[in-house]
């Protein structure tokens, strides 16, 4: 990938040992970057990033998700909706280093649904959450529901299957 990338971002750089960092763990935020620490992202890789992050002009925040019962890595309970707009599991909602931003809670039972993508003026999102889709919608979100039955058997979300720059 690094090969690839350098085509695009000639300042690309690497996480060094004992630095580790999952893409799952890194919630880009428009400007500001929530980095989860993870049993995929240790605290030396979360610091090797928020150095570099900072480097460029961007902001970065760290939450230790390790004690949240069900999350894989950050982006399974939190995703950006634009502007300073986010939506999470209660868990992750209620971290400090989201105060200042709007966090929308994921309804209950609907967890599942907190792993969406803003693609331009549409929020991906998985089908079958319609409380989720109903909230995303009264906040004049245009969404776009998508099957992600046979991903989510594999804890897959949407962000998993996505690359973006």
């Amino acid at each position: 990938m690094g090969e690839a990338l350098c085509r695009w971002f000639p300042e690309l750089d690497r996480i060094t040992a004992p630095g580790t960092v999952d893409g799952g763990d890194v919630c880009e935020s428009g400007e500001h970057f929530f980095i989860g620490l993870s049993q995929r992202t240790n605290k030396a890789g979360a610091a090797q990033l928020s150095a570099w992050l900072a480097k460029r002009g961007f902001g970065s925040s760290v939450i230790d998700i390790r004690g949240m019962q069900g999350m894989l890595h950050l982006k399974t309970g939190l995703s950006w909706l634009g502007d300073r707009r986010l939506i999470a599991w209660r868990e992750v909602a209620g971290h400090e280093t989201l105060r200042g931003w709007e966090v929308l809670d994921v309804p209950k039972g609907e967890e599942y649904s907190a792993n969406c993508i803003l693609v331009n003026d549409a929020v991906l999102v998985a089908r079958g959450f319609p409380k989720t889709a109903a909230l995303l919608r009264s906040l004049d979100h245009d969404v776009v529901e998508l099957d992600m039955s046979e991903f989510r058997k594999m804890d897959g979300g949407l962000s998993c299957l996505s690359v973006r720059w």
